[in-house]
């Protein structure tokens, strides 16, 4: 193939990632949930990741408002500190009690707000991220539909709270925002379930490792017996020159 197929064939793949990047931004720019390294497990506790977007050109966010379904409560909520941020933690009482860990648990978390300081915002152009520790995780649903409430020191008030669509349907101008949760090992808790992946993970890395390292080994082996075989052509060749000079001399 020529240089300029290979040249056309870039600027395709140019032209085609631009288009991908750019009509997708509008829509990613929304709140979202995310859950980074270890799975979301059912019935288990995981961080999860608020990661909100400033869409004001002119305004700044300066709360947020995180609610919590009630239909699966959540009876152990904690914040990691942000700087110029303070955060709010509101249960309430359950309509029928449950039980964690052999203790009765009465209530649960409805809402977590985050408010920033004097002089403190995400700006236009900006996004922040939020974190929370949450469990356990309820075992009855695949999924946590977590609303939010965001607003701007203009006054302006932006709710994340649009549930998932169906199969097949077009996203909502305002989704909330969305866990995924996996379902725990069989004979073992969540907490296990992630660790079992993480050592599978683990040896199918030390697998492929291994075979790059032996593919690595072969190539260098047939690279030395290659040059190997030269060394000794350019020297039985010297050899034969220095033969002939010699035997020409003696005439």
């Amino acid at each position: 193939m020529s240089h300029r197929f290979f040249a056309r064939a870039g600027v395709l793949l140019a032209v085609a990632g631009s288009a991908a990047l750019f009509g997708s931004g509008i829509a990613s720019a929304h709140v979202t949930a995310k859950v980074l390294g270890e799975a979301a497990v059912q019935g288990g506790y995981t961080k999860i990741t608020f990661r909100v977007p400033n869409e004001d050109n002119a305004a700044g966010t300066v709360k947020l408002e995180i609610k919590f379904p009630a239909e699966y409560p959540l009876t152990s909520v904690r914040t990691k500190p942000i700087a110029g941020w303070t955060a709010a933690i509101t249960k309430t009482k359950l309509d029928k009690p449950i039980t964690s860990h052999g203790t009765e648990i009465t209530e649960a978390v409805s809402t977590v707000t985050f408010t920033a300081a004097a002089g403190t915002r995400i700006g236009p152009g900006e996004f922040g991220e939020f974190e929370v520790s949450a469990g356990r995780l309820p075992e009855n649903t695949e999924t946590l539909v977590i609303p939010t409430v965001q607003t701007y020191d203009s006054g302006k008030v932006v709710a994340w709270d649009a549930p998932p669509p169906a199969a097949g349907a077009e996203e909502p101008e305002r989704p909330a925002p969305v866990v995924k949760l996996t379902k725990k090992t069989e004979g073992g808790d969540a907490h296990g379930a992630t660790q079992a992946s993480n050592e599978t993970a683990a040896k199918d890395g030390d697998h492929v490792d291994a075979k790059g390292s032996d593919d690595t080994a072969r190539w260098l082996g047939g690279a030395g017996l290659a040059v190997g075989a030269l060394g000794l052509g350019l020297g039985a060749g010297a050899t034969l020159r220095a033969r002939k000079a010699i035997a020409k001399a003696g005439e």
